[in-house]
């Protein structure tokens, strides 16, 4: 019966950030940093493979990493205002990325930005970059979600499948500590600990006490989707010589239309369009639809590296 009940379900993460000392190591943005090393890493060899001067990749990252970020928190704070801008919200927590929120449609329109700029200083055509770096940005959403998985964020609705995913009550804690921080304005009582806060993000699991029936991780499905878009860009990239945008079209088609059913899947607090339609599924199905059109436009063959701009100093922008 122990076994059963063991693979019946699987468990969260007792909490998302320990301490060193007064110092917060948050699970999160540990898996942000390495999905952007993992991606950096990985489309340096392949800028390089399709012709493109080393050590271009970081240069360029320079500007897309911190734009990425910020229109990531941008889109996020805007479609979901509510959370810090309505009646229970605190407008100083949207500043607060490392508890969760990055949207990706806002995170790869100004990271395309910050590379268009840098790009257009090294005179590098910005199709040739977003072809080269396509796989490994969805690689490192994959790793990205892996941090909504410890900050118990992201799921959908109840289960009864195998991997069925136990989320648990969660309780602020000091500093440094497993001791609960009892006994405070505005806790709720929870037996045998008393008064205590809750805190999905920064608390700890004590006991382990489920919060209903186990639920759709629909983040680990996101997730292994992401692994296979980036396993059909690559494939498609070597068998078809995709060019001038065309990979990272592909991705953007691959990415969208799993994220569409996925997202319908979910089960949390979202901004809503249309009567009662997630936004997130509207801007999927959008999205999806433009670079599906791009894919059919665009028929030129691969760029050939040799008529690519010499990138021994950055080129000025021109204006």
């Amino acid at each position: 019966m122990l076994t059963v009940d063991v693979l019946a379900t699987f468990p969260s993460p007792d909490r998302g950030v320990w301490y060193i000392g007064p110092f917060p190591i948050r699970a999160y943005a540990l898996c942000i940093i390495a999905g952007i090393v993992v991606a950096v890493s990985w489309s340096e060899r392949r800028l390089v493979a399709r012709g493109g001067r080393p050590g271009t990749v970081l240069d360029i990252a320079v500007y897309a990493v911190p734009f990425g970020i910020l229109g990531g928190r941008l889109y996020h704070v805007a479609t979901d205002w509510w959370r810090y801008f309505g009646p229970n919200g605190n407008p100083i927590d949207a500043l607060k990325i490392w508890q969760g929120g990055l949207g990706i449609w806002g995170a790869v329109a100004l990271g395309g930005v910050g590379a268009w700029i840098a790009c257009r200083q090294r005179g590098l055509p910005l199709p040739f970059f977003a072809d080269a770096v396509a796989p490994t940005i969805v690689t490192a959403q994959a790793i990205g979600r892996l941090g909504n998985y410890f900050n118990q964020e992201l799921y959908g609705g109840p289960t009864s499948l195998p991997w069925g995913l136990e989320i648990y009550q969660r309780v602020r804690v000091q500093p440094g500590t497993s001791n609960p921080i009892l006994n405070q304005p505005g806790c709720v009582p929870l037996d045998p600990l008393g008064c205590v806060s809750l805190d999905s993000i920064n608390g700890v699991a004590v006991d382990h006490i489920p919060i209903g029936a186990p639920v759709h991780p629909t983040f680990l499905y996101e997730l292994l989707w992401n692994l296979l878009v980036a396993a059909i860009v690559v494939v498609a990239d070597r068998r078809f010589r995709l060019g001038h945008g065309r990979a990272f079209g592909l991705y953007v088609a691959g990415y969208t239309f799993g994220r569409f059913w996925i997202e319908l899947m979910r089960s949390d607090q979202a901004t809503l369009v249309f009567g009662d339609i997630r936004i997130n599924v509207v801007v999927s199905a959008v999205v999806f639809l433009g670079a599906v059109a791009y894919l059919i436009a665009v028929r030129r063959p691969r760029e050939d590296a040799s008529e690519l701009p010499p990138l021994d100093e950055p080129e000025p922008i021109r204006t």
